[in-house]
Order: C-alpha cells, then structure tokens, then sequence
C-alpha cells in the first residue's frame, strides 16, 4: 500500500523542494545585498568628506527605505532633500534636530552624519549575504542528499527488515 506525503506522517517540500527553495533563496537575498544594500552603503560612505550642517527632520517614516526628509540650509537658500536608502533615524518626529553632510555641488545629495560610516544598510548587507551563504550551504546539503536517494533508489531494494 503506497501512502502520500499526508498519510505518512511526512510533510515538506522533499528533497527537491528543498534544493530550489535554498537555491532561490540564496539568489535572492544575494542580489539584494549586492545589488541594492551594498550600493546603499557605498553611497552613505560617500558623504563623509561632505558639508556639515544642522538640519530639522522635513518628512518622517521609514528611513531605512528612503521615506524621510531633511531641511537644512546650504549657501543661503533653504533645501528640503530626500534622505537615502538605508539611513537610521526612523523613529524621531518631524522636528527633531539632526546633523547631515551633504555634498557641496549638490545640496540634494544629503545623508545622516551617523550614517556616513554606512549606517544600516551596511548592516544589513552583511545580514543578507551572510543568509545567501546559508541557503547555498543548504542548497548543497539537498542536492547531496539528492544524489544519494538517486544511487540507492538504482541499487535496487535492498534486504527487508
């Protein structure tokens, strides 16, 4: 009598499952680090050598996905710039006083001075590549076992217990 997954008391993906899940996994928290965190954190470190000035959060929300604001002033005009993907300070109100370094030849290219080192998004770059690298040791755990069921499966059956 031949059983299915439910009847069994077996439940998963199986074998194969296993193998694309890890595999699409391991591709997609790697291109999101090396494609959207790294970049993110090369930008912030861009800004070190930038202009200091005191600005007041414009526009508060999630500034880890580039939703806040700033307002500072730069030679003499007021600027209302965008802070980008990956910056911290998600959690202060509109209002709060915070330190940015901008770029002198462009006032709309601003970052958080705290961020400047690469703030969060360099954490998380490291977070994600490093979960890239467990679900591709995963991936090659499944298609070891893989392997093995496939040589013992051609064997043929083996002595009844």
């Amino acid at each position: 009598m031949n059983e299915g997954a439910a009847g069994s008391g077996q439940s998963g993906l199986g074998p194969r499952g296993s193998l694309v899940m890890s595999l699409t996994l391991s591709l997609l928290l790697g291109m999101l680090s090396l494609l959207v965190l790294f970049p993110a954190a090369e930008h912030l470190r861009s800004l070190r050598g930038g202009e200091r000035a005191d600005a007041t959060l414009h526009t508060s929300g999630s500034c880890m996905i580039g939703q806040c604001r700033v307002e500072f002033e730069a030679d003499g005009r007021t600027v209302v710039a965008d802070l980008p993907t990956g910056s911290g300070g998600g959690k202060q109100s509109v209002g709060a006083a915070v330190t940015v370094r901008y770029q002198a030849d462009d006032p709309q290219v601003v970052a958080r001075d705290e961020d400047v080192g690469g703030g969060g998004a360099a954490l998380f770059a490291w977070m994600s590549a490093g979960a890239a690298l467990l679900f591709l040791v995963l991936s090659a755990v499944a298609a070891v076992f893989l392997v093995r069921q496939r040589r013992k499966a051609a064997a043929g059956p083996g002595i009844p217990v």
